[in-house]
């Protein structure tokens, strides 16, 4: 009779188990990722046409948004983690959605520039004129980077504020003489301008802008396992592109993402650094200065804090895990 209630209870066990097994397996939530246009961030593209991260044993979905409105959706829950820029990063935390960044994929190389009106040849020659930016994002700290370059200050142009997607129309209505934007909007701009300019770009200052994936620190806890094994899906995604057997499947995927031939999407990705293992390792070191993600980070912050973006200098080394990265 004993043998027999052992047998009952271990049977219970191993039911109990597999219903366990079964439940987490079966209905676990997927993890929800956001990401937008930008050749860094549609990159992911490549995962999920190969369906890497089921080979992974992962379930992840990819949500597709304006930029704006993908970090709105991580702010308001709706999102495990977003693509964003690093900056973008620490205005999101500043609002109480804070975000912890896992992976460094790339920086700007040349995609974000400050571009001009015929008859404007350098940063220098913006003395006196108007320039439009979206004053407190990207653009606005790349400017400023332009105009010290030259010897100039914030004081030496008057600031119109735009939405950086608007910047092409902006430059042709004559109103201002310059507009920062990043691409598709700053490539936009030139074409829809003729004889306009580019005269300082993100390849000017590597580092400016690192575009990173943010997770939230929830889902962060509950899921570090399967978060490790999607920044190894990342870096497989890396060396598909910068393979040169692989790169043409790979821009045709990320083309066909955006509505681009692969022609036309070429250009977008060549102004891209995108940063293999190795070289993510090395952004990920501690120091000053935009030659790493936490010097970009801190000068970041500071921007952010002089115009008002926020007003509490943010902790950043809550911003930041490297270990997923320098584990690899």
């Amino acid at each position: 009779m004993f043998f027999t209630f052992y047998k009952s209870q271990l049977l219970r066990l191993y039911l109990a188990l597999f219903c366990a097994t079964f439940t987490a397996s079966s209905f676990a939530n997927p993890l929800v990722i956001g990401y937008s246009d930008w050749p860094g961030w549609v990159a992911w593209e490549v995962a999920v046409e190969k369906q890497w991260f089921a080979e992974a044993g992962l379930e992840v979905e990819f949500e597709w948004f304006d930029y704006a409105a993908s970090m709105e959706a991580f702010a308001a829950g709706q999102l495990d983690a977003v693509t964003m820029t690093n900056g973008d990063t620490l205005v999101t935390g500043s609002t109480g959605a804070q975000a912890v960044m896992i992976l460094v994929g790339d920086y700007s190389n040349g995609n974000d520039m400050v571009v001009a009106v015929p008859g404007i040849q350098s940063v220098g020659d913006l003395k006196g004129r108007r320039v439009g930016v979206e004053i407190g994002f990207v653009g606005h700290l790349l400017l400023l980077d332009a105009l010290e370059s030259a010897g100039l200050t914030e004081a030496d142009v008057e600031l119109v504020n735009m939405p950086t997607n608007e910047a092409a129309q902006v430059l042709a209505s004559g109103d201002v003489d310059a507009i920062v934007a990043w691409q598709p909007n700053s490539g936009q701009s030139l074409s829809r301008v003729p004889g306009s300019t580019a005269i300082y770009t993100s390849s000017d200052q590597p580092g400016l802008i690192y575009d990173v994936l943010a997770v939230s620190p929830k889902s962060l806890y509950a899921n570090r396992e399967d978060w490790s094994k999607v920044v190894k899906v990342w870096y497989r995604v890396v060396d598909y592109i910068l393979d040169p057997a692989t790169s043409a499947d790979a821009i045709s995927i990320m083309a066909a993402r955006v509505g681009l031939t692969p022609d036309q999407y070429a250009p977008l990705l060549a102004g891209t650094k995108l940063l293999t293992l190795e070289e993510a390792k090395e952004y990920f070191q501690q120091t000053d200065g935009f030659d790493s993600l936490l010097g970009s980070s801190r000068i970041s912050d500071e921007f952010n804090r002089k115009y008002d973006v926020y007003r509490e200098p943010q902790n950043l080394d809550a911003y930041i895990d490297a270990s997923f990265t320098l584990g690899l």
